[in-house]
């Protein structure tokens, strides 16, 4: 039996700047991570469904979906308003800021933003435009003659090449 005693190294004290750093980042951490949800729970509904709803969805934030009716499109001093439908159903919407270039009567949008305390409209503050899936070229006779191996002076790709000395 050994009775040497054994020595017990003393603890070190953590200092306080380390636990506020390790705060300060949990914080932060925390802020992200509470956004990227919050912004990925934005629900989404159609006009009719909005319109519907609009007594539960009180002042909440949430994407309404609708297609923009022909002449209802009017640019304001701060934006644009308009009328939405989906379903036979109408929304009056106010929309704060420039609108996207894609943005027409016809096309169905998703626009982002609440019922304006009154109830009387919608107020957007961003607005999301479907576009098709087909696109077309600007100068198709180009893509025709490249496909065909023409160049620009009309000669066949199988002509000769000439080089410069």
């Amino acid at each position: 039996m050994d009775l040497t005693p054994t020595v017990v190294p003393a603890r070190r004290r953590r200092s306080r700047w380390a636990y506020a750093v390790l705060l300060v980042v949990v914080a932060g951490l925390s802020v992200v991570v509470w956004k990227a949800l919050s912004s990925a729970s934005l629900y989404f509904y159609n006009a009719d469904e909005a319109v519907e709803q609009r007594d539960d969805l009180g002042d909440r934030r949430f994407r309404l979906q609708g297609t923009v009716l022909g002449s209802t499109v009017e640019e304001t001093a701060d934006g644009v308003d308009f009328t939405v439908a989906f379903n036979g159903v109408r929304v009056d919407a106010r929309h704060k800021g420039d609108p996207p270039e894609l943005f027409e009567p016809g096309i169905p949008v998703v626009l982002e933003g609440r019922w304006d305390p009154s109830g009387e409209f919608f107020a957007s503050d961003r607005i999301l435009v479907k576009h098709s899936e087909q696109y077309e070229a600007d100068n198709e006779d180009r893509l025709e003659d490249a496909e065909d191996g023409r160049t620009d002076a009309g000669d066949d790709a199988d002509s000769e090449a000439t080089t410069a000395p």
